[in-house]
């Protein structure tokens, strides 16, 4: 996973929108696909779009595909956007 891969995954509202809805818990790729009016190709790709961004994950069950959200890659973007916070002139380090 690297920050271009991250920051082009998530340039797409459909993509922005899915990681929101994972957000509550897995789902399969069915039941985000009934959230749009997009074809099943068209959810597989951003869904793929997402996986290789290391944004969510990818579990199988039986004939199911679960995606979930890789709270790990967040957690680094989080880290990186964090160290452009502007310092509180009153805090001391």
């Amino acid at each position: 996973m690297g920050f271009p891969e991250t920051f082009k995954a998530l340039s797409d509202p459909a993509r922005r929108k899915i990681l929101v809805m994972l957000k509550s818990g897995r789902m399969s790729a069915g039941e985000v696909a009934a959230n749009f009016a997009m074809t099943n190709a068209t959810i597989s790709y951003h869904l793929s779009q997402l996986k290789k961004a290391g944004l969510v994950l990818e579990h199988k069950e039986k004939n199911f595909v679960y995606y979930e959200l890789n709270i790990s890659v967040f957690e680094e973007l989080m880290f990186w956007i964090a160290q452009f916070k502007e310092e509180n002139p009153n805090e001391k380090s």
